[in-house]
């Protein structure tokens, strides 16, 4: 078995060289031919001097500069078309998760019975509140978007590299990798795992975030907003239909007094809220498509550092060169 660890970093300067020396020391004894893919997602710190560094002095070590934050799926999608091995294996680069973990994933890809396997914690790492946001993310993509077992999705998951196929022609600015590993296979597990609680720093994924994440998968991955909008122009016509019937029947039976203002008022704030919420809806869809027409990339590499780097571009530049030129053609933040 051979494998690519891609690594997004973002403000991990100080992460960085323990998170690689662990990696070059538990690599070799799971997998004959190994890379690390450092991808620096616009970083304001020193995270690219310390990724270049370490890939000119390790060997297997790559890194891949973005031109500015793309967001952290933005940037395993550049990191995962440039792979050039068997398996991908993506992880966090504040050493939350284990390198010595790795083994495990890649024995549970072992045969064939599957191709996507997620790292899942033992115990929960993060805070209550961030626990609930993540979980409710995870809810939304197995019921909205049809992702099976998107309770057990993680950050730190191993997958067979064959199916980056199922996703070469993925642009916009919302990637999600989850969502689109989904697209090329139903074969995904998980095993416990041990996570480490954050070192350095603040996740930059926040409650605000990961329920920002959340709808952006939503409604760019996903017609079910606008199923919500049908529904809700039934329910509220239904409604509309029995005020309509009562006062009816009040006029009938003589219990009508003054012309029901109330009623009028109640019914008009129905209607208009329906409208505008389906307005609303409709107009975030036709937002993302003007977005997407404009051509803006997923992601830019601005430069790559490491002897491996060359080929593994070639790779993208030849055999796969739809994948470069997609990744041309999207768009994306942090």
């Amino acid at each position: 078995m051979s494998v690519s660890v891609v690594v997004p970093c973002y403000r991990s300067a100080r992460t960085l060289p323990a998170l690689v020396d662990r990696l070059v020391s538990v690599l070799p004894e799971v997998a004959a031919r190994h890379e690390v893919i450092l991808v620096v997602d616009g970083s304001p710190d020193d995270t690219w001097s310390v990724a270049s560094s370490l890939a000119r002095r390790v060997p297997g070590v790559r890194a891949i500069r973005l031109s500015r934050n793309y967001g952290q799926h933005n940037a395993l999608v550049a990191g995962i078309r440039a792979a050039a091995f068997d398996v991908v294996v993506t992880m966090d680069d504040d050493l939350q998760h284990p390198p010595e973990q790795i083994p495990l994933l890649l024995a549970a890809l072992e045969g064939d019975r599957l191709d996507l396997v997620y790292g899942i914690p033992h115990q929960e790492e993060h805070g209550l509140l961030r626990s609930l946001a993540s979980r409710s993310v995870k809810t939304g993509m197995s019921r909205a978007l049809g992702v099976r077992n998107a309770q057990k999705i993680s950050a730190f998951r191993a997958f067979r590299t064959c199916l980056r196929d199922g996703f070469e022609g993925l642009s916009g600015p919302h990637a999600s990798i989850d969502v689109a590993l989904s697209w090329g296979t139903t074969q995904v597990g998980s095993v416990g795992v041990h996570m480490n609680e954050r070192e350095h720093g603040r996740s930059n994924y926040t409650p605000r975030l990961l329920v920002r994440h959340a709808v952006n998968m939503l409604l760019g991955y996903s017609s079910a907003p606008l199923r919500v909008a049908s529904y809700l122009g039934f329910v509220t016509g239904v409604i509309g239909l029995v005020l309509g019937g009562l006062v009816l029947w009040r006029f009938v039976t003589g219990d009508t007094t003054v012309a029901g203002f109330t009623t009028v008022a109640s019914m008009v704030a129905i209607f208009s809220s329906a409208q505008l919420i389906s307005i609303g809806v409709l107009g975030e869809y036709i937002g993302r498509i003007h977005g997407g027409g404009l051509g803006r990339p997923t992601y830019v590499i601005r430069e790559h550092t490491g002897a491996a780097g060359a080929a593994g571009l070639a790779r993208q530049d030849g055999s796969g060169a739809l994948a470069f030129t997609a990744a041309r053609s999207g768009q994306g933040e942090r």
